[in-house]
């Protein structure tokens, strides 16, 4: 599985983003997919996950009701739309993948992913 983060840069406080993962060499509907990300000397945080069939969303509470994912199988790109964007979101994104999650139940928890792409930088200015 191969996974292209891209859609980052700076924007001012309140902007939006939209960020893109494109995933090629599968059938993206086999695959939860979700947004991460790392702040300078911080860890990594689930930010927000859409399943496999049903699409079920998950999102952290820290950008609930500002950032929206979706997904289109037909273009096998998953999106994060970032809106009212705060300095506080500024951080590297990733986007990862999981097609058999087992036991693993936490769809915001990095361990529950297997596949992970190269992230893409997001700054907001104050």
């Amino acid at each position: 599985v191969q996974l292209q983060a891209s859609g980052g840069g700076l924007v001012e406080f309140g902007g939006s983003l939209r960020l893109s993962c494109a995933a090629s060499g599968v059938i993206l509907d086999d695959y939860d997919i979700g947004w991460f990300r790392q702040a300078p000397g911080g860890e990594r945080e689930g930010v927000s996950c859409i399943t496999k069939g049903d699409g079920k969303t998950y999102y952290a509470d820290s950008v609930k009701g500002r950032f929206t994912i979706s997904r289109d199988n037909a273009k096998s790109t998953v999106y994060l739309q970032m809106d009212s964007l705060k300095p506080g979101d500024t951080a590297v994104y990733y986007c990862a993948a999981v097609r058999d999650r087992g036991l693993r139940i936490w769809m915001l928890s990095k361990s529950t992913y297997d596949y992970w792409g190269q992230g893409t930088l997001v700054t907001v200015s104050s």
